[in-house]
């Protein structure tokens, strides 16, 4: 039985623990892609070499080239630069447009057949980007943002409730940025509603928190997070891959749910083989689905700085 393929296409931080964290999976084979010389086929060099260590067989080739993505069956994108100081939003968005739409180009046309997750940021306006330019349904074109908030959301609910991290269910919907909306309303520690283990305020500090964690990495690191992010999206390739069944807060295509037509949001779904099989309608209170729809507005706005935006 053959192994899955999996590319992704950009061998920074991101990109990098990504692919190492798929790799030791030890079910598929993966192809790392850079368009810097040296960059990929070093890191894969890395990878590989860790393999005996952590007990996963050597499976990640190094490229600068398309060609070896082949066939994939599902392809990573974590490709475009980083805001810096002196970059306006708009900027970010425009500069890293051009990226991910080349990017995509190249990718679909050699694996036709391939699911797209996309990660590069701004993350809402680049699934559009992904989509617009394979022409693929929803199903076919999503993002990672959510399971990321999530996982920030949890971490610091454990640290509050004293809990372990795995015992924490929660949900953050909505764009990724200061919009998110974390789901107080479906939050629970080891089954218990969170609003029954602390205060209405302690509640507003953590969701603040997590509204600003990618910041206060970015503040402390000097630099994007990349170990969350990287296992965040490892954790949908392996949905995918392995056709688990897994509902998860993703970014995908709303044609109607939740209220919101034509645009690319963090809504829980069911991810498989064929993508996203689902989008899971939770129930929300009126103030979450309020706070979702607000979100959707600043996401419009973000998403009509694309060329010849909707």
């Amino acid at each position: 039985m053959s192994r899955p393929k999996i590319t992704v296409v950009g061998a920074g931080n991101v990109g990098a623990t990504a692919a190492q964290e798929i790799v030791r999976g030890n079910y598929a084979d993966v192809v790392l892609v850079d368009i810097k010389e040296g960059l990929p086929q070093g890191k894969a060099l890395d990878i590989n070499s860790a393999g005996p260590v952590l007990g996963y067989n050597p499976s990640i080739v190094g490229t600068n080239s398309y060609d070896k993505t082949e066939g994939s069956d599902i392809v990573v994108v974590t490709a475009g630069v980083p805001r810096t100081g002196d970059m306006s939003r708009d900027d970010l968005v425009t500069t890293n447009e051009g990226i991910v739409s080349a990017v995509t180009r190249d990718a679909v046309e050699r694996s036709p057949e391939a699911i797209l997750i996309v990660v590069s940021n701004p993350l809402d306006a680049m699934c559009h980007v992904a989509k617009d330019v394979s022409g693929w349904t929803r199903e076919r074109v999503f993002g990672m943002a959510g399971i990321l908030d999530t996982a920030r959301f949890r971490t610091f609910i454990a640290w509050e409730t004293a809990a372990a991290p795995k015992d924490v269910t929660a949900m953050v919907l909505g764009g990724h940025g200061d919009q998110m909306v974390p789901i107080v309303s479906a939050t629970t520690v080891g089954g218990i509603p969170l609003r029954e283990l602390v205060s209405g305020e302690q509640i507003e500090a953590l969701i603040e928190r997590t509204r600003k964690g990618g910041g206060e990495c970015v503040q402390l690191l000097g630099t994007s997070a990349w170990y969350a992010p990287g296992a965040a999206v490892a954790e949908m390739v392996h949905a995918v891959a392995l056709d688990q069944k897994r509902v998860l807060p993703c970014t995908a295509y709303l044609e109607g749910e939740f209220g919101i037509e034509g645009l690319y949001m963090g809504v829980p779904v069911k991810l498989g083989a064929g993508g996203i099989e689902e989008i899971v309608e939770l129930s929300l209170s009126d103030e979450e689905r309020a706070e979702l729809g607000r979100s959707a507005e600043a996401v419009r706005e973000v998403v009509g700085v694309l060329a010849g935006s909707r």
